[in-house]
């Protein structure tokens, strides 16, 4: 799903890990009423919240620091924090908009979801209207979307200052004590600073606040295209609210039925497999790189980088980086399988073998850099990013808050994904979460959708794409072939991509699923 729990690799970041982020000012949410149900379905959604549905939008200029252009306007929705008591507190939602070319030809709104969860979306519009078709551009207003607890939508910040949930334990028992020290941290810091506005962050809630989007942008129905964590929510509100919502594209899907900590494990044997298909690709180019002839010589370099960096961490710049960070870095880099992410993971390994060889390395690889800020600089605005998405999982699943369970976990993978067993089986804040998540919605409709999904993917993994397409009983599959996450538009597979124009643009679904050729 693309760091936080399914991160991205473009902007604005199926995963969040290398964009440029927004210091968020955290908002006090005054004590509420408890919720009665929070998971219970709303069939008439605007029985007790007209006066949410009725609202009027306010259009104008974004904010220069919402990843958004001149191309894009901006509003603020006000939702209310707790669906079960609509006139107790509120909060605002910030939405984006990237205007149909051709208001004559104009079908409605195309609601959007980056992944994350946690993903900042205001800026997601105008990535894929790059995408469309000018037929498709001319149909939609396609609306972007900071979920509630991020952004610049009444945005939380606990002071998180490292993605516990993607930091290695190493080998030691020592590193495996400050995990379980630094996600119980996480969790008591969010729930002291925010307990009566975080039982309202999940996704179901979500979905209501994209329903109230729909109706107070006076649209019937709405369709909706969704990233990683995004196609999770897509299939939420098409669950939620089947007659309020039109066409629906669902790009990289987990399976619903894993979604939580069984969605993050599945993504450590997917890392391991990139991590070879990478190591074939840099053998082939051993006169460039040297990183080694054959692709177990570059796996064991890897693997040594890590090992080595537990007693003697690699200095890059300010920030000594050990076995507990390392591994996100092949996580990040191995995401994807173009000759360009390539040569750049290529040329990162290139600078970390020297700098841990204790050589000078004069310009530090851009990605290194952008990683290390993400990583460490919290003062950016990733700190509140990382709030946001463990406010959003811890929130939709409850987990074990036995640490020996995580531990077994851990250990019982430690043979098989000897680089990824410690980023996908740790330790997660949910452990130490002070409320039970909602009853879950099962996802089980006949919704019509299109379904992208690579069969490379690291992120949401094939296997858990099927998933998601036996849920969604009314969805056609294109099947990708590569190592990505998030294909529409950037992949650039023009099977894939003219699928979702078509299915936009005309309501067709194919007859039977597609198998895109590379």
């Amino acid at each position: 799903m693309t760091g936080s729990i399914m991160p991205r690799s473009r902007t604005p970041r199926p995963r969040k890990w290398l964009a440029t982020t927004i210091a968020a000012a955290a908002l006090a949410v005054p004590a509420l009423a408890a919720c009665s149900d929070p998971a219970a379905p709303q069939e008439d959604p605007q029985s007790n919240l007209s006066a949410f549905y009725d609202q009027d939008v306010e259009w104008g200029p974004c904010a220069t620091d919402t990843g958004t252009s001149t191309a894009s306007d901006c509003a603020m929705v006000t939702v209310p924090l707790d669906y079960s008591a609509p006139d107790g507190k509120t909060i605002e939602v910030a939405i984006s908009r990237v205007a149909s070319t051709d208001p004559a030809q104009r079908r409605g709104i195309l609601l959007t979801n980056p992944g994350g969860p946690g993903g900042r979306g205001l800026g997601l519009p105008e990535i894929l209207n790059a995408g469309m078709t000018p037929e498709v551009a001319a149909a939609y207003d396609v609306i972007g979307m900071d979920t509630r607890g991020l952004g610049k939508s009444t945005p939380i910040d606990c002071g998180v200052e490292q993605m516990t949930w993607m930091r290695s334990p190493g080998t030691t028992e020592e590193g495996w004590n400050e995990s379980v020290a630094l996600a119980r941290e996480a969790a008591d810091t969010c729930w002291d600073k925010y307990p009566d506005y975080l039982p309202h962050i999940n996704t179901q809630n979500i979905a209501r606040d994209l329903d109230v989007i729909r109706g107070a942008l006076d649209q019937e129905k709405a369709s909706y295209f969704g990233w990683s964590y995004g196609t999770y929510l897509g299939a939420t509100y098409a669950q939620m609210f089947p007659d309020r919502i039109d066409r629906v594209v669902l790009d990289s899907a987990p399976d619903p039925k894993k979604y939580g900590y069984e969605m993050f494990q599945d993504m450590g044997p997917a890392n391991e497999k990139a991590i070879d298909g990478f190591s074939q690709w840099a053998a082939e180019r051993n006169s460039t790189y040297a990183l080694g002839s054959t692709p177990a010589e570059v796996r064991a370099l890897i693997e040594k980088l890590i090992s080595d960096a537990a007693t003697t961490p690699i200095q890059i710049g300010d920030y000594a980086v050990d076995d507990h960070v390392l591994p996100f870095l092949m996580y990040v880099n191995g995401t994807g399988d173009t000759e360009k992410e390539s040569e750049a993971f290529a040329q990162v390994l290139v600078q970390l073998r020297e700098l841990a060889a204790g050589k000078t390395v004069e310009d530090i690889h851009p990605q290194l850099t952008g990683l290390m800020q993400a990583w460490f600089q919290t003062e950016l605005g990733t700190g509140p990013d990382y709030a946001g998405t463990i406010a959003i999982v811890c929130g939709d699943v409850s987990m074990p808050s036995d640490p020996a369970w995580y531990r077994n976990k851990l250990e019982e993978h430690r043979g098989d994904q000897p680089i990824f067993a410690g980023t996908h089986n740790t330790i997660m804040p949910c452990a130490f979460w002070r409320s039970e998540a909602p009853k879950r919605i099962d996802i089980d409709n006949n919704v019509p959708a299109l379904q992208i999904q690579a069969t490379g993917d690291t992120r949401t993994t094939y296997d858990e794409g099927l998933g998601m397409h036996e849920a969604m009983k009314g969805s056609r599959l294109v099947t990708v072939p590569g190592r990505t996450h998030a294909v529409f538009p950037g992949y650039a597979n023009t099977c894939a991509n003219a699928a979702v124009n078509s299915y936009l643009l005309d309501g067709s679904l194919p007859a039977e699923d597609v198998v895109c050729e590379s």
